[in-house]
Parts: C-alpha cells; structure tokens; sequence
C-alpha cells in the first residue's frame, strides 16, 4: 500500500509520487498521514512537511510558509503558498 503525495505551489506542481508516509505541519499541530487515512482538511502553519519514501526510511523534508492539506480517497495534496 502506498498513499499518493502531492506538493503544489501556485506556480507549479513540485512533486506528485507514492510514499509510504507524509508528516504535515498543521496548524493545530504536526499530523501524520498514511494510505486509508479519514478524509480531512487543515491549514498549515510555515514548517517541514516529512516525507518518508518507505516505512523506516529517513525522511526527506521540504520546508513551506503555510497553506492547506487536504487528505481524500485519492491521498495527500498539499497546496503551499510557498515553500519555505
């Protein structure tokens, strides 16, 4: 199983692939998401997102200045007003 990631800027897409785990910087605290989480909207505040490419790996971080996640039946899309 693997959840589908995908970073988007208002400028472009920056990534689009299949993880094993994303952790997100909410605004009401870090989350983490896998494949099958509950459906879920929330604002991000400016931190790293974590990226872990398979469980166990050592997570690659891109940092953002806010914006929004949204978790679906699809996966993780996180819609950065600019990273960081």
């Amino acid at each position: 199983m693997a959840l589908n990631f995908e970073l988007v800027t208002p400028e472009r897409l920056v990534r689009s692939e299949e993880v094993y785990m994303v952790t997100v910087p909410g605004t009401e605290g870090d989350f983490g998401v896998l494949e099958g989480h509950s459906p879920m909207v929330s604002t991000l505040r400016a931190g790293e997102v974590a990226i872990y490419k398979t469980q166990g790996a050592a997570p690659e971080t891109i940092a953002l200045d806010g914006g929004v996640a949204e978790v679906s039946e699809k996966g993780l899309t996180i819609l950065a007003e600019k990273l960081g």
